[in-house]
Formats: structure tokens, C-alpha cells, sequence
């Protein structure tokens, strides 16, 4: 999917520009890659946060450079640490007729029947690394455990059939697994058996 966002070039100097494109609602960015040169633009904040919100940070972002149209990803965004307001955005422009890659959400879906069993479900990779032309990207891959038993797992070489992307990375790389609930040890308590004998005021020792 392609959405389509306003953008406007601006100067790189003097660096108080920047912060008044911030205090005006807009986000300094740059946009590169695929023969463009690096460009530093602005974007609206609300309107670029809204596209990401209902489309995914993987889709396909349209804008117009120099009179062109250009397709872009989003790559990298810097964040605030105290206003949590986005200080500077970068995107990377692509060729919609060749792969590229960008991380997707692994989520995994469904109870695996081995938590039913009283086992444990451990998640060991969150996101990865996936090949695609820029229509067909993922924002998330679904993983299934409902078939999983205590003692199973799978790897991301079970997640790449039939798909429109391809996985880069380890395919023995294990994405999720049920263990058995370890069964928490509570310690013996000791007690001292031997009397005490009180001792008397006085009493030579």
C-alpha cells in the first residue's frame, strides 16, 4: 500500500531553523538512497504519525521532491527523551521493482495447547529481518501456536512458506517454545531442638 504525504525542501543553516520548524508543528527530516541525492525536507508531525498509525511504520510513503514523484520508507526516527515530541526523521527512498529490507513485529497468535497442559510459553525473537519489494513488506508476522506442545518450538524456517517475503537471518533461529513450570523450591525450615536454660541472677557461671 502507498499513501501519499506533503513535504516541503528547507535550508540546512542556521540550525535555529530547525527549531522553529519544531515549534511550528513540523519534523526536520532528510530523504536518500535509490540515485536521490540527500535532501533535507519537513513533514507535518501529526500528519506523519497519522499515516503510521492506521498503515504501519513498513508502508510506502509518496511524496514529491524537486517536482518528482518519490517512493520512500521510513527508516529512522529520533524521539525526545522528556517531551517525547519526534526531533528529526529519515527516510530512504526505494525502486518498487526491487527488494528491500526492513524488520517486522513477530506476534505471536492463538494459546499454544502446551500452556493448557500447564506448560510455559517463552517468546525468544520479537522481530526480524524480511526481503520484499516495498508493496508486498510486512508490518508484523503472525506466528501460530496453538499445535504447540510441551517440549516444542519453532524456528523461523517455519514461518517462510508460501510468504511474498523472504526471511534474512538463521532459520534455525528458534522464534518460540512451551517448557515445563519449573516448581518453585521452597526451603526446609530448621529449628533448634535444644532447650535454652534460663539463666539465674546471680548464678556462678
Amino acid at each position: 500500500m502507498t499513501v501519499t504525504l506533503e513535504v516541503k525542501e528547507r535550508a540546512v543553516r542556521p540550525r535555529s531553523l530547525k527549531k522553529e520548524l519544531r515549534e511550528g508543528g513540523q519534523i526536520p527530516a532528510v530523504i536518500h538512497g535509490n540515485k536521490l541525492p540527500s535532501t533535507a525536507i519537513s513533514v507535518n508531525e501529526k500528519a506523519l504519525q497519522k499515516i503510521l498509525r492506521d498503515n504501519g511504520k513498513n508502508t510506502v510513503i509518496s511524496m514529491t521532491i524537486n517536482g518528482k514523484k518519490v517512493n520512500s520508507l521510513l527508516a529512522e526516527q529520533q524521539v525526545d527523551t522528556f517531551t517525547k515530541k519526534w526531533q528529526h526523521v529519515e527516510f530512504i527512498a526505494v525502486n518498487m521493482n526491487e527488494a528491500t529490507e526492513v524488520n517486522a513485529e513477530i506476534v505471536l497468535i492463538n494459546e499454544a495447547k502446551g500452556v493448557k497442559e500447564g506448560g510455559v510459553l517463552v517468546q525468544h525473537l520479537y522481530e526480524v529481518t524480511v526481503s520484499a519489494t516495498p508493496d508486498k513488506l510486512p508490518e508484523n508476522i503472525e506466528v501460530d501456536v496453538a499445535d504447540l506442545g510441551i517440549g516444542d518450538s519453532l524456528s523461523l524456517a517455519d514461518i517462510i512458506a508460501g510468504k511474498e517475503y523472504s526471511i534474512i537471518g538463521n532459520l534455525e533461529d528458534q522464534i518460540v517454545g512451551v517448557t515445563e513450570q519449573v516448581a518453585e523450591e521452597i526451603p526446609e525450615e530448621t529449628t533448634d531442638t535444644a532447650e535454652v536454660q534460663p539463666k539465674v541472677i546471680g548464678e556462678e557461671e
